[in-house]
């Protein structure tokens, strides 16, 4: 199987589960579990921030963030394709009661110009703007970086209005191999992040948010109250921080990878558009000669190749540990038989 359909299907590697045999466990809700503690520690520094908290899901980290920063009927700002609107199940308005406002941007990113034109007028008519919130990197922008001068104009533009900022790091440290910086010069001053270790760093379960003391003390109450709260946490933890040490430098290797792919792409007949590729995401649009999305995608798999077909004529494809060149050849043999 060639599974390029997203970089959460990745599978823990014999080295990651040996992590396991050794790991220092004890009882997460009694603050008890030593390997548990460690990773919190670890991305708290990585970050930047004062404290973290460890959650099965990045979903569960926004969800929880937006329950903190907000109350019912505010209003959460973010950039039309991201995450929070397209694939958590309408959460911020089931688990919070929160409106979401979105902006049309371009790759997934968006101006502090649009920002401030997004903020609501105070007016007893209206939601409140309560939270602002970036994906990072953008996964339906193609895997875009945001320019960082970009994004401290739009942190500037949330704090001048009051509201607070949250970023959605589920491939965070995607952005910081390919741009060089520091995560914790992408996440100063944001108020709330979070990193996803099963996106491309190889781990089962497992994410990490991360913001002041006082946040994740209050996040902590709501992990409590939803569930989310655990005992020998540091079974899971322990996968984590194999990938912290082991699997954050190789994603060059995914998008050396996802870049040659989109290069071949590009010059077929039946593609019309790729987007630009900016880390181990690949988004083209399929010209209206060629067959349709689904029929690419039923067409591939039986090759046992895996995409993701993400409207009529749009297809998906990540790149991450589990496929390598010889994944890649594979999968642009068969596309070009499908597409040229």
């Amino acid at each position: 199987m060639h599974d390029f359909y997203s970089d959460t299907k990745t599978k823990p590697s014999t080295a990651m589960r040996r992590a396991v045999l050794v790991a220092d466990v004890g009882d997460e809700q009694k603050d008890e579990d030593r390997t548990t503690r460690e990773l919190c520690d670890r991305v708290a520094s990585l970050l930047g921030k004062e404290a973290a908290v460890f959650l099965p899901s990045g979903t569960m980290c926004n969800e929880i963030a937006i329950r903190v920063h907000t109350k019912p009927g505010d209003e959460l700002i973010c950039e039309r394709s991201c995450h929070l609107i397209n694939f958590e199940t309408g959460g911020p308005a089931a688990l919070s009661g929160v409106m979401t406002h979105p902006i049309d941007g371009e790759n997934g990113t968006y101006t502090a110009e649009q920002l401030r034109a997004a903020i609501r007028p105070s007016s007893r008519y209206s939601p409140e703007s309560r939270l602002v919130s970036v994906e990072q990197t953008a996964n339906m922008g193609g895997g875009t970086v945001w320019d960082r001068e970009q994004l401290r104009e739009v942190i500037d533009a949330a704090k001048d209005a009051g509201l607070a900022t949250h970023m959605d790091g589920a491939r965070l440290m995607n952005a910081v191999v390919k741009s060089g910086v520091a995560a914790h010069d992408w996440t100063a001053d944001i108020d709330s992040c979070w990193i996803d270790f099963t996106k491309g760093l190889g781990a089962p379960v497992g994410a990490v948010l991360a913001g002041s003391a006082e946040f994740i003390r209050r996040a902590w109450r709501v992990k409590q109250q939803i569930g989310g709260a655990m005992r020998q946490s540091g079974i899971l933890a322990s996968m984590c921080l194999y990938a912290l040490d082991h699997n954050v430098e190789r994603l060059a290797d995914d998008h050396g990878l996802a870049s040659r792919i989109a290069t071949e792409i590009g010059a077929f007949a039946g593609v019309e558009r790729v987007l630009p590729v900016g880390t181990n995401i690949v988004i083209f649009d399929l010209a209206r000669s060629a067959p349709s999305a689904a029929s690419v995608v039923d067409s591939l798999a039986h090759d046992d190749i895996q995409v993701g077909a993400f409207g009529e004529r749009r297809i998906r494809v990540v790149t991450h540990l589990d496929v390598d060149e010889t994944s890649g050849n594979v999968l642009c043999e068969a596309l070009g038989e499908l597409l040229s």
